[in-house]
């Protein structure tokens, strides 16, 4: 059976890519982030993607780039309820 695309999981690896960048550029001070770019790549990232999809690669990335912060925390703050992963 043939890969879809070029790595098999191109969706994946773009849509964990999008999330991470979008919350590292989050974390820049308030002066230095790229609002337009950061618009634009909420666009994409929503992209024919479910709100909860986009919420999980969110808090995933937030958790990747934080490893000090609560998991339990962070998840919350980006709506996934405990019920969910508790």
């Amino acid at each position: 059976m043939p890969r879809k695309g070029i790595t098999g999981h191109d969706e994946w690896v773009v849509t964990e890519a999008l999330a991470t960048a979008l919350v590292a550029l989050e974390q820049l001070p308030p002066k230095h982030q790229p609002r337009a770019h950061m618009e634009d790549i909420r666009k994409l990232l929503a992209n024919g993607r479910e709100t909860a999809t986009v919420s999980l690669h969110l808090a995933q990335a937030k958790c990747r780039l934080n490893p000090h912060l609560d998991p339990l925390g962070i998840y919350e703050e980006y709506g996934i309820s405990s019920d969910l992963y508790g």
